[in-house]
């Protein structure tokens, strides 16, 4: 039982001592995700249509996704015989996933000044993952028409892609369009480093074996 409860508190602290640099890799301001525009969970881009009667804001998310598989470990000096699992850098892949979150107005009397988000409708959520810059190689996309979404919303869209470790620069193009209402586009630079990844798996490893 105390071999076992050892074993238990060790992965607790290799968990620990990994979780801030989950959150620090993916240079985040907000967990373990990129937002464009940076800010908080109500922070967007908008437009107003040409009337000025209908307001389309967007705000999306990019998620690196980071996988790798365990592999067992010698155990602690004190209980040698029992089994630890620790991540294996080798094993490092990135699949990214995708968020989008819109908000859909409609001017009321007075123009810009009373609005209500109310009823349903077509969104249109799309991204790219490119190498390098925006005139890059394609690497993934994400592309989807969602029907009958409330006038706010948010949507989170796994990617079928998985981005090799320690591959470069990427960046991330996005869109959210609203028919009649228009489209909201950006883009941010992520780079698919895992160095701190493999000094975390590296670092836990030693640390046990020392102890």
């Amino acid at each position: 039982m105390k071999r076992t409860r050892t074993a238990a508190l060790a992965l607790v602290t290799a968990a620990a001592a990994l979780a801030p640099v989950l959150v620090q890799q993916a240079t985040a301001a907000e967990g373990s995700y990129l937002q464009d525009p940076a800010g908080g969970e109500k922070t967007m881009k908008s437009m107003w249509t040409q009337d000025e009667m209908h307001k389309l804001e967007a705000q999306f998310r990019f998620h690196p996704g980071v996988q790798y598989e365990k592999v067992s470990r010698p155990g602690h000096p004190a209980a040698p015989d029992v089994e630890r699992k620790t991540g294996d850098p080798e094993t490092l892949r990135w699949q990214p996933s995708y968020e989008f979150a819109w908000s859909v107005s409609d001017s009321t009397v007075v123009k810009k000044a009373l609005t209500v988000k109310e009823g349903e409708h077509p969104i249109v959520v799309h991204a790219v993952l490119r190498k390098g810059g925006r005139d890059g190689a394609e690497v993934a996309k994400v592309h989807r028409e969602l029907t009958g979404k409330p006038a706010t919303g948010r949507e989170k869209i796994a990617g079928d892609r998985r981005i090799a470790c320690d591959s470069g620069d990427y960046t991330v193009e996005w869109s959210v369009t609203r028919s009649g209402y228009g489209t909201l586009t950006g883009s941010l630079p992520w780079n698919a480093d895992c160095g701190q990844y493999r000094t975390a798996f590296s670092a836990q490893h030693g640390q046990q074996r020392g102890q």
